[in-house]
């Protein structure tokens, strides 16, 4: 639901408002607050921090819609403002343009043109969102997105936008490049970078194809995660795409020879996902941590060229849908019983 706060000190607004919109209230797509100047904007504000648009008058006691303007692009940068007013010459518009507004509808109101602006300016809202939300799990700082969503990044909220941290369920995997190593003390340092680079976007577009998102890079090996329906189908899904496309790639086999082929360990279940690192670094990952995590990457660790290992647990839900066989007993590391693995096949 769009939560929009309207700004005007006529009465007779709010009453037109509720009552234009009565049907987009009832459906709950709608949901508005009202204040009377920008004074007692900003405590709504204060009061509900989910407010995605603002519709503000001009001409107020108090604090004008143009000075509240000022005070909204200090306060969130992500909240985007629709000036409703009378004074509708090109100066205001300018002044409104100048100081953030997003959009102008003049007095008196055509509901019908209100409604459309309003609708654009929240698929606005909602665009940004996601950017942001897609830069912040895929801990990208730098990339070609709204200006909006790189200022809000640098600015004074980061630690707010940052510190929300919770406990989700999905599916983690560690892809390793087997033999790399060798390469990397072998070969000039810009064929095994750019070499590893090519190996890495073969697996990245494989975990995008089906919605998982990248970790991060360590060395010559991925982290993954999958969350949302079927997070563990799709993971080993995405294994089994990457298993068999690195293999069949060409690239790089002027490099002594070397074949390139993957290690593989996957688990599911809960994990804590946050922000972890060093805020006096200001070098924070968007991650997940905890067992589930721990034992995929001892899994990989145990996982020979081209195995795909998972755990008794993943196994007892796929083993319908994949072929798998039994591995035997693991002892992992730092585990103080061993761990039944299992292999995917196919």
């Amino acid at each position: 639901m769009a939560k929009i706060l309207v700004v005007d000190d006529e009465e007779d607004l709010e009453v037109l408002i509720k009552q234009k919109f009565r049907q987009k209230i009832r459906q709950h797509e709608y949901e508005f607050l009202f204040a009377h100047n920008g004074v007692e904007a900003l405590k709504q504000l204060e009061a509900n921090k989910d407010v995605d648009v603002v519709l503000s008058d001009i001409n107020m006691p108090e604090m004008d819609g143009l000075t509240l303007l000022s005070k909204l692009s200090e306060q969130n940068l992500l909240l985007k403002s629709i000036i409703v007013s009378a004074y509708g010459d090109m100066d205001n518009i300018r002044t409104a343009m100048n100081r953030g507004a997003f959009d102008f509808v003049t007095k008196p109101v055509n509901f019908a043109d209100l409604e459309i602006t309003i609708d654009r300016t929240l698929k606005h809202v909602q665009s940004i969102r996601k950017t942001f939300q897609a830069v912040k799990e895929n801990n990208i700082l730098k990339m070609y997105v709204d200006e909006t969503v790189l200022n809000f990044m640098g600015g004074k909220e980061i630690e707010n936008a940052f510190a929300h941290n919770e406990i989700i369920e999905g599916t983690v995997v560690f892809v390793d490049i087997c033999g790399f190593t060798a390469i990397s003390e072998n070969e000039p340092a810009d064929k095994v970078v750019n070499l590893l680079n090519a190996y890495f976007d073969i697996m990245v577009k494989e975990i995008i194809e089906e919605r998982g998102v990248v970790d991060k890079f360590m060395g010559d090996a991925v982290m993954a995660t999958f969350k949302g329906d079927f997070h563990l189908d799709r993971a080993i899904e995405t294994c089994l795409s990457i298993r068999q496309k690195i293999h069949e790639a060409d690239i790089g086999l002027d490099a002594g020879g070397y074949k390139p082929d993957v290690s593989i360990g996957l688990n599911t279940g809960d994990m804590v996902c946050g922000n972890i690192g060093s805020s006096t670094l200001k070098r924070l990952d968007y991650t997940v941590i905890g067992d589930t995590v721990n034992i995929a990457a001892r899994l990989q660790a145990a996982a020979g060229k081209n195995q795909i290992l998972i755990s008794e647990k993943c196994y007892e839900l796929v083993k319908e849908s994949f072929k798998c066989k039994e591995v035997g007993l693991l002892e992992l590391k730092n585990k103080h019983l061993p761990l039944r693995a299992y292999e995917v096949l196919e």
